[in-house]
């Protein structure tokens, strides 16, 4: 970029367009275009060829069986090294799980609010496929889960109930129902939906933006290199992630079986029903889960996903207005602003205040941050599709704030009702577990029975929605990333998740619950690991984004013409494009034939040979729609566009 006086640049003449095309080839980029002109990559560019992972699918698969074997036939000695682990995990990386999710949120929120938030997740210009409406919805439904129905009055009402480490007020007094619901919405807020978010956009980035399939391992290509991503290392990531995702999957199964099981006590007079029932009623929902997945009714199976939400909708609506209306309307108010008050001091909790918070963390806090994690592979993979096309700005912004917003919501509504009626008289919680209070607090409001069932039902559509999402998910990931996996791979890893919930019944013995939390928490430090340098690997990668490497450009262009326009001119100058060597280019410091920064967005044929795009334009001249575009953009601008000075 040079500078000239103004009246200089009306002389110029204006050079012809297709020049900046011209001037690209003759300086032979690789790959026939400057870094920072790419408009992104698409992983359906891509002639990719998918397939199972042998290695991925048998290894774990093997040590899936192992597992479910030595839950069975030697259950009590799994309970004794789950118990063990759960001590040493929660002991010496109770702090890690913490730091994990606090960095999750300031991570995605230097990520959407700096440079880099106007970095699409797609290609340049490329419109979002959802509606703005539909988007948000999807998110919500994303955030409602057999998780909600089980913890929804059970959570709030047990911190009502024995108070919460730290908060001064007194277990079972009104200023305790504010800290109840504020201690719940930290477990369930802005932490789990950003440890959802950094993996949602690493995928979505890296698949329709630089062309990569959509798994755990191709996001660590910056870091460790493509060779390593789909060598054993990057197996090693989509193992741990697998396992991640059956363990979190497995437990939301389990207490979704637990609620029904006592539901049906409650409800139909059954007598308990034990581990034998539970694991009854797993076999019967996973077998309606393999029915669909055999089947193919993937749109009814959309379909009963947004009845089923709307349902969810329906009877928190109806608890709203039976229930105690005017104390929720000031609880809302009242949590929100307390929550955020309080977030800090709620994540400095930890085991350094002694041994009553630690056991506190230990049983909840931490248990949460690794169950958020299991999910993340999960919902981060669903939420990736669904934002297709949103700036990370955009991403960041909704997906923290509606869902989250929308999870306390819930907890104000049902957990607000919940401990209202225990502090008039009803005593839930003697009601007989954390699974029964749900269906307590429902048959002290008008129709019990009717929202009883309705609840019931709402879980068992859960669970089988949730097993035929994550199953898809797993089996995507042993099979090369790809969208819609065999059946049979899905099935297989539907009958995994439904073995692992029984397991964990088993594990647990008297107490289920404590089995399937134990097994979670263990199972989840692999891949807290792995999340923790996904987002070192993340940021690289957006650090030598075009839109990134374009900002550069302007940034110095900008502050080298401005110095040299005020030394040459003074105040009468105006900028103008043209050749420039040596320290005076806008990218003197900048190598754009290094492969770390043209290497990714190669076109190859399902060969891995590179596509001559040159030679595919000639053969295709017509543009294709905005994700098939080629690599040579035509410029949105003359080459040499005078700036005057106003």
């Amino acid at each position: 970029m040079s500078t000239t006086p103004p009246h200089s640049s009306q002389s110029s003449p204006s050079p012809r367009r297709g020049r900046s095309r011209e001037v690209l080839r003759e300086l032979n980029y690789p790959h026939g275009i400057h870094p920072a002109l790419v408009p992104g990559l698409a992983v359906e560019d891509q002639k990719l060829r998918y397939g199972t992972d042998r290695v991925v699918f048998s290894v774990t698969a093997a040590l899936i069986v192992a597992f479910v074997a030595w839950g069975v036939l030697s259950t009590e000695s799994l309970t004794t090294a789950s118990t063990a682990a759960l001590g040493w995990v929660t002991g010496n990386a109770g702090w890690f799980f913490t730091a994990l999710s606090t960095a999750a949120v300031l991570f995605m929120l230097v990520v959407g609010f700096s440079r880099t938030g106007r970095i699409p997740l797609g290609m340049d210009d490329e419109k979002p496929e959802y509606s703005f409406f539909s988007w948000l919805a999807m998110l919500f439904a994303a955030g409602m889960g057999i998780g909600l129905m089980f913890y929804g009055a059970s959570e709030p009402l047990s911190h009502f109930g024995a108070g919460v480490p730290g908060f001064g007020a007194e277990p079972g007094s009104e200023e305790m129902t504010v800290y109840a619901l504020v201690q719940t919405a930290f477990h369930w807020g802005l932490n789990p939906w950003a440890m959802y978010a950094v993996v949602g956009a690493a995928v979505a980035y890296g698949a329709y933006r630089r062309g990569r399939p959509p798994l755990i391992s191709r996001i660590f290509v910056p870091l460790i290199g493509q060779e390593r991503a789909e060598g054993g290392l990057g197996r090693l990531i989509d193992v741990f992630a697998i396992f991640a995702t059956l363990f979190g999957t497995a437990a939301s199964l389990g207490i979704g079986a637990l609620q029904i099981a006592r539901g049906l006590e409650l409800v139909a007079g059954w007598g308990p029903l034990g581990n034998g029932g539970l694991i009854a009623i797993i076999a019967v929902l996973t077998a309606a889960f393999v029915v669909s997945a055999v089947s193919g009714v993937a749109r009814g199976i959309r379909l009963l996903s947004n009845t089923n939400l709307l349902l969810a909708f329906l009877l928190a609506v109806f608890v709203f207005v039976a229930g105690p209306t005017v104390l929720i309307l000031d609880l809302v108010p009242a949590v929100f602003s307390s929550y955020l008050h309080e977030y800090l001091w709620m994540t400095g909790q930890t085991g350094g205040w002694g041994e009553e918070t630690t056991a506190f963390a230990g049983g909840w806090t931490v248990f949460y941050w690794a169950w958020w994690l299991s999910w993340s592979p999960f919902v981060g993979m669903f939420i990736a599709k669904i934002s297709r096309g949103r700036t990370l700005r955009q991403f960041v912004t909704v997906v923290l704030v509606v869902p989250s917003s929308m999870c306390i919501l819930w907890f104000v509504v049902i957990g607000g009702t919940a401990m209202y009626l225990q502090r008039t008289g009803t005593d839930l919680a003697a009601a007989g577990g954390q699974e029964a209070v749900l269906f307590g607090m429902l048959d002290t409001l008008p129709l019990g029975a009717v929202t009883s069932v309705l609840a019931m039902v709402i879980i068992a559509i859960f669970f089988v929605t949730s097993a035929d999402s994550a199953s898809i998910v797993m089996g995507t990931l042993s099979q090369r990333g790809r969208p819609e996996p065999n059946r049979s791979i899905v099935v297989f890893w539907g009958l995994a998740l439904g073995a692992i919930a029984a397991v964990m019944m088993l594990v647990g013995g008297d107490d289920a619950l404590t089995g399937m939390q134990n097994l979670v928490t263990v199972s989840a430090l692999p891949f807290a690991v792995i999340v923790a340098f996904l987002m070192v690997s993340f940021y690289k990668d957006l650090s030598s984004d075009p839109a990134t490497i374009r900002h550069e450009f302007a940034l110095s262009a900008m502050r080298k013409a401005v110095i040299h326009g005020i030394e040459e001119h003074g105040d009468d100058f105006a900028l103008q494009v043209e050749h420039a060597p040596g320290s005076r280019a806008a990218g003197a410091a900048f190598d754009s034939h290094d492969p770390a920064v043209t290497d990714w967005y190669r076109r190859v044929d399902e060969n891995g040979d590179e596509i001559d795009l040159d030679a595919e334009r000639e053969q295709h001249p017509e543009p294709g729609p905005a994700r098939a575009q080629d690599l040579h953009p035509e410029p949105e601008h003359e080459l040499d566009p005078t700036v005057h000075r106003s």
